[in-house]
């Protein structure tokens, strides 16, 4: 009697799914690190997986992928109720490839203002939006990735797709002036420029920074134009190394913003929501453990 092998899945194929998946596990979870950490598993599952057993593979990775990220998700939650100020998810700068590489209005879409979102909807929610309505999945695959009645799938994201349109901004900014306003904004914030400050910002803008209570931050965020304004006015005469942060514009999560170096070596990363022509919302992220794939890359360059 003699007995075949499985014969083992072609580990190129998993490449080509490589980037997709990881745009799907950092939308489902807000970090970097643990998105990749994800693929990786997917990765070794897949390696194991019996190729006649999969008929199709990105819905079978898709699967993979969602169902680890939902079992992250349970796992992360007592650290994230016990999270010391704001939290934020990890930035990522506009030169890593996270897109869904698909021609939904989101495919590209990972500004902060986005990400937030999607971390306020329950994880089916995110989960069915993300895959159906992001990563171009029909909605009798998501009910099987989800173990969920199909309507209850259509359901689920209906819910999400009203959350999320409610977040984003009605005309988006182009990039040019985008950029534009994000360095009239930090300049005059390095300089405590309080009518610059006050032009620029909208009336009920919000700044949230966080710092994970491993560097200083702000413990809740700081609501409105004018105590915003003079927190920055207050930073300024305070702090005369603020003037001496090395400043590089780039795109935070497709958004305005700069990655910045302290006087002690630390980075930080500021973006910025324009609403109406006036800046909405201000993001820092100044956690070390949320930024070590940003050191990472400047010390590969």
């Amino acid at each position: 009697m003699t007995t075949t092998t499985p014969e083992p899945i072609d580990a190129g194929e998993f490449e080509t799914q490589r980037r997709r998946l990881t745009g799907l596990a950092y939308r489902m979870l807000g970090s970097v690190a643990e998105a990749e950490d994800v693929v990786q598993e997917a990765y070794l599952r897949w390696h194991t997986t019996d190729r006649a057993a999969v008929a199709n593979p990105r819905a079978f990775l898709s699967t993979v992928v969602t169902r680890l990220c939902l079992d992250q998700i349970k796992s992360a939650r007592s650290r994230r109720e016990h999270y010391i100020g704001p939290w934020l998810p990890e930035p990522v700068l506009d030169d890593e490839p996270l897109d869904a590489e698909t021609a939904s209005d989101y495919a590209h879409e990972l500004s902060m203002t986005l990400m937030l979102a999607l971390e306020r909807l329950s994880p089916l929610e995110r989960a069915a939006f993300l895959l159906h309505d992001v990563f171009d999945i029909e909605f009798g695959q998501v009910a099987r990735t989800l173990g969920r009645s199909e309507p209850a799938c259509r359901q689920l994201a209906a819910r999400a797709r009203t959350h999320v349109k409610e977040s984003q901004p009605r005309f988006p900014i182009p990039p040019e002036a985008g950029a534009r306003l994000a360095e009239a904004f930090f300049t005059a914030a390095r300089s405590g420029d309080a009518e610059t400050l006050t032009r620029l910002l909208a009336e009920d803008a919000v700044l949230s920074t966080d710092g994970g209570g491993k560097r200083v931050a702000a413990l809740r965020p700081i609501l409105g134009r004018a105590k915003i304004t003079r927190f920055f006015v207050g930073l300024a005469s305070k702090y005369d190394r603020y003037a001496q942060y090395s400043v590089t514009p780039t795109r935070i999560n497709g958004q305005p913003g700069f990655l910045v170096t302290e006087p002690d070596g630390a980075i930080h990363t500021l973006a910025i929501d324009v609403r109406d022509g006036f800046i909405a919302s201000i993001y820092i992220v100044r956690n070390p453990d949320k930024l070590k794939h940003l050191v990472k890359d400047n010390r590969e360059t």
